[in-house]
């Protein structure tokens, strides 16, 4: 039978996909109204003026305060990577191999980013120091750890994404205070667009992202998961948040008959396979309707798990539409 991950897996995907519990959480009532206003509420395409600032209060009630704009910036993780690609601005340094994808920056420029030693989970302090950054952007129950040897050295903000809603209140809060205001409305304005016209006729399709790197397989829920936060919009998508103890078993998910399944493999190192190919070796996996079909998209792991901003979720509504017709 598939097993939900281990416990050290577990913590290390969820780490990895930053955020992205397996199965959700919140009493029944709680799930039911959340699940309500995620696929019934219209995104909205006006975007408000962003006004610069050095000062301000993030979307998740984080102070941000810098002498000024700031133009040395590291990135540990690759919302940051998505947020400054937008922005038109190229990070001093990241952890992160987001910015080699076409769609950002490519192989080639991306190089013009250093790469910071130690990975995602522990970046070297003295590696981020020693590219004297303004300011350093990482995941806030990750890298919080590191702002006390930051401090004084470089500003460090901490940013916790759940939903495509703070995906878009960062890129804006980095707006502002890197002052690329316009950079950074045009890029709302063209992710809610897509967002909106791929809501106007959502799939009838059931839907599921899978991740993880063997047996030891993780669901994507809206509740905590990004990219899973833009599924009830366009498809059916019936996957709700059970906390970090709990899975579904892969009876439930025959039960939902699943039509369409993406699949994010993840990796502790060297590439070893993909996620798919080891889970067919079950017999289960092959009653899946989506299995049968020929309806199993692997998918890039570092846009669709790692990259949660407006660049990465408008390539992820790009493929899930396509995919669901």
């Amino acid at each position: 039978m598939l097993r939900a991950p281990s416990k050290f897996v577990r913590s290390w995907l969820a780490a990895a996909v930053v955020g992205s519990v397996l199965v959700g959480c919140g009493s029944p009532a709680e799930e039911s109204a959340t699940g309500k206003a995620r696929s019934t509420a219209k995104t909205e395409v006006t975007v408000e003026p962003i006004k610069a600032a050095t000062e301000l209060t993030d979307v998740n009630g984080v102070k941000i305060s810098l002498k000024k704009q700031p133009e040395r910036i590291v990135c540990l993780f690759a919302l940051c990577d998505d947020i400054l690609t937008e922005l038109g601005i190229v990070p001093t340094a990241t952890n992160s191999r987001l910015l080699a994808h076409p769609a950002f920056l490519g192989e080639d420029r991306a190089k013009q980013a250093d790469v910071i030693p130690g990975g995602f989970i522990a970046p070297e302090v003295e590696a981020i120091l020693s590219h004297k950054p303004d300011l350093v952007i990482g995941l806030g129950d990750t890298h919080g750890k590191l702002a006390p040897a930051l401090k004084g050295a470089a500003a460090f903000w901490a940013m916790q994404p759940e939903t495509w809603q703070d995906s878009v209140g960062y890129l804006r809060d980095a707006a502002a205070l890197t002052g690329r205001t316009a950079e950074g409305e045009k890029a709302e304005r063209a992710f809610r667009t897509k967002l909106a016209q791929a809501e106007k006729t959502p799939s009838d399709k059931t839907a599921l992202i899978i991740y993880g790197s063997d047996e030891n397989f993780g669901v994507a829920t809206p509740e905590a998961d990004v990219t899973a936060s833009l599924f009830p919009k366009i498809s059916r998508y019936p996957w709700k948040s059970r906390g970090v103890e709990g899975a579904y078993s892969l009876e439930e998910i025959l039960a939902q008959g699943v039509d369409v399944l993406f699949v994010e493999t993840m990796s502790f190192g060297a590439a070893d396979g993909k996620l798919s190919e080891k889970l067919a070796k079950n017999p289960l996996w092959s009653k899946i309707p989506a299995v049968r079909n020929g309806d199993v998209h692997e998918v890039n792991s570092e846009v669709w798990a790692k990259g949660r901003g407006t660049r990465s979720l408008g390539i992820v509504l790009d493929e899930a539409t396509a995919a669901l017709r």
